[in-house]
Formats: structure tokens, C-alpha cells, sequence
């Protein structure tokens, strides 16, 4: 009798020992398709090989895991992406489902979790680990609706948007501004989800109408 085709998996995430190690906990369930280090490299990547599942970091260079997952949809509607990630914000998680994420899984809990977030996404159905499931419910509950009025921005964020307006990537603002390239892509969606914005064209146009540049 033939041995079932385990499915296949596509790695994306710029950590090669962090990969390294995943490779481990997917090698008994899965087969690797491909490993990537960069959000551009994700999209080319999985329009050649098709995976039947991706496992994505959020902070890479080039493009963003969830900048990569928007452009994948336009093209592959279907394709199931889990976000592998050390951010806790429930804004990263919210915008990742929103956009059609399958999972939302935190890297300390990897081991764990992961593997139950894959079957859950070939199998048709979302999973967010239970670190940030009952809050993403709660704020969505809550009904609050963002605001749309640029005084609710800070003076850091402000610099950021402006950086974007000039076409500058997240690695060149932190670089100017001194911080981490995660920051300044917390503080890019952290103004997306306060302005309720969708994307970042959305953002450099909400910026550029209000005078905020």
C-alpha cells in the first residue's frame, strides 16, 4: 500500500536557526516546499510551488508577512497562510484574519500550537492561539469603531507616516529613526487599525489628505 503524500509546506521567516528548528517539528507530518527569507520571496515562491500550506513570519525585509498575504490573495484567493510571530498585538492578528490568515500562532508556543494551526487551515477552518483568542473577541465585540481623525496619531508616529509617505521601506525608517524595524511596523499598523485603514496605500492617502506631511 502507497504511503499517503504528506502535505506540503512552505517556510518563510528571515531566522535561519529559528527555520532550522521548525523543519523539526513539521519533518514527521509534512514535507518542505521551500524555505524563504523575505515577504517578496514568500509571494514569488508560493506562485511557483503551490504549496498546500504557508507558515509566515510577520517582520521580514522587503515586504511584511501581511503586505505579502494581501498581494497572494489578489492572485491565489485560496492559499492558506499561518502567521508564525513574536507579536502578541491583537492589531497584527485582527488585520492577518481580516485578510483571510487561516492562523495566528505566537513562536514561544510553536511547538504546540503550530501543527494543530496547519491541520486547522488545510481542513478549511481558522485557529488563533488561545494567548490572544478570548481579546481578539472581546475588542471585536465591543463594536468600537475606529477613528478617522488624525489628532489621535502620536508625534512617533506622526515621523513614521511621514517616512512612508516618502517611499521609505520599514528597515530604512527604523535605520533613520533609531529603532527596530518590528517597531516600526508596530507602529504602521497600529495607525491602520486606529484610522481604520485597510493598507498602506490607504494609509499614505488618509496622510496626504489631511495635510499630515
Amino acid at each position: 500500500m502507497a504511503d499517503i503524500a504528506k502535505p506540503r509546506v512552505l517556510l518563510a521567516d528571515d531566522h535561519r536557526m529559528f527555520t532550522e528548528a521548525l523543519k523539526a517539528v513539521l519533518a514527521d507530518e509534512f514535507e518542505l516546499a521551500g524555505v524563504v527569507e523575505d515577504g517578496r520571496a514568500l509571494v514569488k515562491s508560493a506562485r511557483e510551488l503551490r504549496p498546500d500550506v504557508i507558515v509566515a513570519d510577520i517582520s521580514m525585509p522587503v515586504l511584511n508577512g501581511i503586505d505579502a498575504l494581501a498581494e497572494l490573495k489578489k492572485h491565489m484567493p485560496d492559499v492558506r497562510i499561518v502567521f508564525l510571530t513574536m507579536h502578541r498585538n491583537v492589531a497584527y492578528a485582527r488585520r492577518a484574519l481580516e485578510l483571510g490568515a487561516a492562523g495566528f500562532v505566537l513562536k514561544h508556543s510553536a511547538s504546540a500550537e503550530l501543527v494543530m494551526a496547519l491541520w486547522a487551515a488545510l481542513q478549511g477552518r481558522t485557529f488563533v492561539t488561545p494567548d490572544l483568542a478570548a481579546e481578539l473577541m472581546r475588542t471585536t465585540r465591543s463594536g468600537t469603531q475606529p477613528s478617522a481623525d488624525p489628532g489621535v496619531l502620536t508625534a512617533r508616529q506622526r515621523e513614521v507616516l511621514q517616512f512612508l509617505v516618502e517611499g521609505k521601506s520599514a528597515k530604512e525608517i527604523a535605520a533613520v529613526l533609531g529603532l527596530s524595524t518590528r517597531t516600526v511596523e508596530d507602529h504602521k499598523y497600529r495607525m491602520m487599525e486606529m484610522l481604520g485603514i485597510e493598507n498602506s496605500v490607504e494609509l499614505i492617502h488618509f496622510a496626504i489628505k489631511h495635510g499630515l506631511v
